[in-house]
């Protein structure tokens, strides 16, 4: 059995692509007067959401920006995140089984910490690596491997879990056994350009996996 899980977060753990899509497009509406669909803002992703910010918005007000970023995020969370309890009841199961389990994400750590504090995740997690710490984001795998290192696993005992293309590449370049997962109601990706060890679509599947000693 696997020593270490660790997941991508935004449609991973948690279906918060709607609060981020309806941020970022007030950010973009509001000092841009820009509107910008979904897929507009998905083709950002890989930066933290201040690094998208900065790159993206041609309005001089980048940090005013990033601030209303962020306190529409908070005012809007839950309202649009709903706490999804089969991934709060997968996260302590594996726990129970010993798994160190833990997060690299893209997401700066001021969004991520009001979803886990939002969500009821805060205390669950052996590892977090956001964008903040990392210096090339996703699809490199710098915050992979350093995730391992901390965790003190190596890559053949180490799960990663994601959503995008990113997620897969990511985990591929770390040498980690790497599952795709479309089991939430909103995800990245519906195919991956790089194939992972296994692509999964429900969370009930993936636990029957672990119980029949697949994984």
């Amino acid at each position: 059995m696997m020593k270490a899980i660790i997941f991508d977060f935004d449609g991973t753990l948690a279906n918060t692509l709607p609060i981020c899509f309806y941020a970022f497009q007030n950010v973009f509406k509001k000092f841009d007067n820009k509107d910008i669909s979904s897929d507009g803002i998905k083709d950002m992703f890989g930066p933290s959401e201040t690094g998208i910010i900065r790159n993206n918005l041609s309005s001089a007000n980048k940090e005013e920006a990033i601030e209303y970023y962020y306190e529409t995020y908070s005012e809007h969370h839950n309202r649009l995140v709903e706490t999804n309890l089969e991934i709060l009841e997968l996260l302590n199961y594996l726990k129970k089984l010993d798994i160190k389990i833990g997060i690299f994400t893209g997401k700066a750590k001021r969004s991520l910490d009001i979803s886990l504090k939002e969500l009821n995740m805060d205390e669950l997690f052996d590892v977090i690596i956001t964008g903040d710490d990392v210096i090339s984001p996703k699809p490199d795998s710098e915050g992979l491997i350093k995730a391992l290192s901390i965790l003190g696993v190596n890559n053949s005992d180490t799960i990663y879990i994601g959503d995008s293309d990113a997620d897969i590449v990511a985990g591929v370049q770390a040498n980690v056994y790497t599952i795709g997962v479309q089991w939430l109601s909103e995800y990245q990706t519906s195919t991956f350009s790089e194939q992972p060890n296994l692509i999964i679509k429900s969370i009930k599947e993936f636990k029957s996996s672990f119980k029949l000693g697949i994984l």
